[in-house]
């Protein structure tokens, strides 16, 4: 057995490995990754870096979409480049404990990014509603929001490391993630409450948050409060930028997670690790397509 083989049957307990995919496909796979991963550390680090230069961008509703910024930086450079390199090798060189590492660091960003576009999804609630009527939404609302979804997030990615689930090989074997193929009743109870409370939930956040608020523009508009017609823009700019968001969500992140609770309920379902690969590398395009979404169209979701 050479080296890489030897590698990857250690990580995942077996005395040997089948060949999972021709060499030319991790090449493609480290050139896709590339590509986005550049691309993501231009976009986020230019947020960051202009919100950080102009002063009147340093408002209480920018937080999160520069915590967002942050989180999907974080997933890059801990996700990304890893994956670009070791799909450039063709298997992955990190051992048991870079593995856990890197499971745990691509989670822990990930999922505090998913926090985030909820949050940020709440935040236009409260300018736009005011669902809490006289109360205005100010620097402590928002700084609250943002550490809510780190603390959210350390708090269901920090059992793998603690013996509730655990961080194993996915896919074609060159990047980590919690361990969705695990049989074992712990693991599954772990890996259902994930989903249900880091997926489902800030979905479910969104897709209210959201709706709320396009309901209240079409009231408003209804009334004829606003003149020439200013509120039905509003509205329709409104609408488009949340039927974008949930799209890039759903588009994100939604196939990963039947993925994932296709191998939980049905454990002798088989997926071939290239098809299996496919929703993995969806999630991680994420990070290119939030600041776009998020940031540069800013202008249009807080109208």
């Amino acid at each position: 057995m050479d080296h890489p083989e030897f590698l990857a049957a250690a990580l995942n307990n077996d005395s040997t490995e089948e060949v999972l995919m021709p060499r030319i496909g991790y090449t493609i796979l480290a050139i896709i990754m590339a590509i986005f991963s550049i691309a993501s550390i231009i976009l986020n680090s230019t947020v960051i870096l202009v919100t950080i230069r102009y002063r009147k961008l340093r408002q209480p509703l920018n937080y999160s979409l520069v915590n967002l910024a942050v989180t999907d930086l974080g997933v890059t450079l801990t996700g990304g480049l890893l994956t670009t390199v070791t799909n450039a090798m063709g298997y992955f060189s990190l051992g048991r404990i870079g593995c856990v590492i890197e499971g745990f660091c691509v989670a822990f960003f990930g999922i505090a990014g998913l926090c985030t576009v909820a949050v940020i999804a709440v935040d236009r609630l409260i300018v736009v509603c005011k669902p809490l009527r006289t109360v205005t939404f100010q620097s402590k609302h928002a700084v609250a929001g943002v550490a809510l979804s780190w603390i959210w997030s350390f708090i269901w990615n920090t059992p793998p490391l603690l013996g509730w689930g655990s961080y194993q090989l996915e896919g074609v074997k060159t990047s980590c993630a919690p361990d969705w193929y695990s049989t074992d009743p712990v693991n599954v109870s772990y890996i259902i409450c994930y989903f249900s409370l880091c997926f489902t939930v800030p979905f479910v956040i969104i897709v209210f948050s959201y709706s709320h608020l396009l309901w209240t523009l079409r009231k408003v508009s209804r009334l004829g409060v606003a003149k020439m017609g200013s509120t039905a823009k509003a509205e329709a700019q409104v609408a488009r930028m949340v039927i974008m968001m949930v799209l890039a969500f759903l588009v994100c992140w939604l196939p990963y997670a039947a993925f994932a609770m296709a191998v939980v309920f049905n454990p002798q379902l088989h997926i071939n690790p290239i098809i299996a690969t496919v929703p993995m590398y969806l999630s991680k395009t994420s990070t290119v397509y939030n600041p776009i979404i998020y940031i540069f169209m800013n202008r249009q979701a807080s109208s």
